[in-house]
C-alpha cells in the first residue's frame, strides 16, 4: 500500500496484572480515503488500539504511525489531523449544544467567526439547528451520539475514529449519524471504525480487519471475504472466525 495513513507494526500492549495481552502483534495498515473497519468481540483488543493510535494509551513494542509521524515522539503533530468520538458521551451535560461545541471547537485554531458557521452548518445536516439552546444533558441519548459526533469534526480532521458510533441509539439517529458518515466518507474523509453490528459494518466499510484475542483473524474487503469464506454475510464470517 503506497502512503499509508496509519501504519502498524508489530503492536503489543499488556495491561497491568493482565494474564493476556490485549493486542498481541497487530500489524496493519489504513489506506487514505479508507472507511476501515476494525471489528471483534469484547476484549479482542479494538478500543486499546485506537486509543494507543491517538494517544491516549502507552504500548509496550511495535511501531505505529499516523500520518507518517511516529505516535511516541510526533503526538503534536498527529492531534490536528485526528478527531475521536469515543464510546463513552464526552459531552457536559449542563451545557447547551452550542456551548459544548464551541467549547471543544476551541481547542482547535479555527476563528470563532468560522468556528460558529461550522457549528451551524453541522447542526443542519444533523437537524439538530432547533436544539442549538438546549442543555445536553437533556438531549435523547441519540442526539447527544450526533453531538458528540459533530464534537469531533469542527477542526475538519483528515481521519476520524469512532467506537462503537452507533450503539443504544434510535432507530432515527442511527440513521442521520450513518448518512452523514457515508457523506464523509465520499467527501474524501478517512474512517477507522469498531462496532459489533456486523450488518452496519458490511454496508459502511471498504475494508475490514477482524480481530479476536488481540491479533487479526482475517482482513480485506467486505465483499472479498464473505465470498472466498463461501458464507451469506460478514455476520457469519464474524462468528466463524472469533469462536471462544
Amino acid at each position: 500500500m503506497e502512503n499509508p495513513l496509519i501504519t502498524i507494526r508489530n503492536l503489543r500492549k499488556t495491561y497491568a496484572g493482565a494474564s493476556h495481552p490485549s493486542v498481541d502483534g497487530l500489524t496493519l495498515q489504513v489506506g487514505q480515503g479508507a472507511f476501515f473497519g476494525l471489528l471483534g468481540p469484547n476484549g479482542a483488543g479494538k478500543t486499546t488500539t485506537i486509543s494507543i493510535l491517538c494517544g491516549l494509551r502507552s504500548y509496550d513494542g511495535g511501531e505505529v504511525a499516523v500520518g507518517g509521524f511516529d505516535v511516541r515522539r510526533k503526538m503534536k503533530c498527529i492531534k490536528p489531523l485526528i478527531g475521536v468520538v469515543p464510546q463513552d458521551i464526552a459531552l457536559y451535560p449542563e451545557l447547551t449544544v452550542g456551548e459544548n461545541l464551541r467549547f471543544f471547537g476551541g481547542m482547535y485554531p479555527v476563528p470563532p467567526h468560522e468556528l460558529n458557521g461550522r457549528i451551524a452548518s453541522y447542526l443542519e445536516d444533523f437537524g439538530l439547528m432547533a436544539h442549538h439552546g438546549k442543555k445536553t444533558g437533556h438531549l435523547s441519548g441519540g442526539m447527544k451520539r450526533q453531538v458528540n459526533l459533530i464534537a469531533a469534526l469542527l477542526h475538519r480532521p483528515a481521519l476520524l475514529f469512532l467506537d462503537e458510533p452507533t450503539v443504544g441509539v434510535d432507530v432515527h439517529s442511527r440513521r442521520v449519524i450513518l448518512e452523514n458518515l457515508q457523506h464523509l466518507h465520499r467527501n474524501g474523509m478517512t474512517i477507522v471504525y469498531t462496532s459489533h453490528d456486523m450488518k452496519e459494518a458490511e454496508q459502511l466499510c471498504t475494508h475490514v480487519v477482524l480481530m479476536n484475542h488481540g491479533r487479526t483473524v482475517c482482513e480485506g474487503v467486505p465483499r472479498q471475504l464473505v465470498g472466498e469464506a463461501s458464507v451469506s454475510s460478514l455476520e457469519e464470517l464474524f462468528i466463524s472466525k472469533t469462536l471462544p
